[in-house]
């Protein structure tokens, strides 16, 4: 299983990701993000965009990747359905969003952001884990 939803929040919307390593988790959290944004399944990977971020923790890493995906597709108005992320150094990541404009019959919730509400990163005997909310 990549991601789950988890019905804690009325206001808001809260997902668990999962990968073995940090790149995965930081993949699937970003299509369990773009899933409540559009129709992902028919967003094509038609254009891309590259991201590239460092911060201090990979706590900080997860936050701003999710924060950095919503911005660019905020800027770009595309819609994002495939993402590759690779390790950069010690806390940083090279990442690609791939996607298409946006089109009003593939939208799904607005969100306005990436919450610290119950955000949580660990390491487990699979690999990762993550609870992130999302301001909707």
């Amino acid at each position: 299983m990549d991601y789950k939803f988890i019905d804690d929040l009325t206001s808001d919307v809260m997902f668990e990701a999962y990968g073995k390593t940090l790149v995965e988790l930081l993949e699937n959290a970003a299509t369990a993000m773009f899933s409540v944004i559009c129709d992902i399944k028919n967003v094509s990977p038609l254009q891309e965009i590259k991201i590239n971020i460092s911060e201090d923790s990979e706590d900080a890493i997860l936050h701003r990747w999710l924060c950095e995906l919503l911005t660019q597709s905020d800027i770009h108005n595309m819609f994002f359905s495939k993402f590759e992320a690779s390790i950069n150094g010690q806390y940083g990541i090279s990442g690609i969003a791939q996607g298409e404009p946006i089109s009003p019959k593939k939208s799904g919730t607005v969100v306005k952001g990436v919450t610290y509400y119950g955000f949580k990163l660990e390491k487990t005997n699979n690999g990762y884990k993550a609870r992130v909310a999302i301001d909707i």
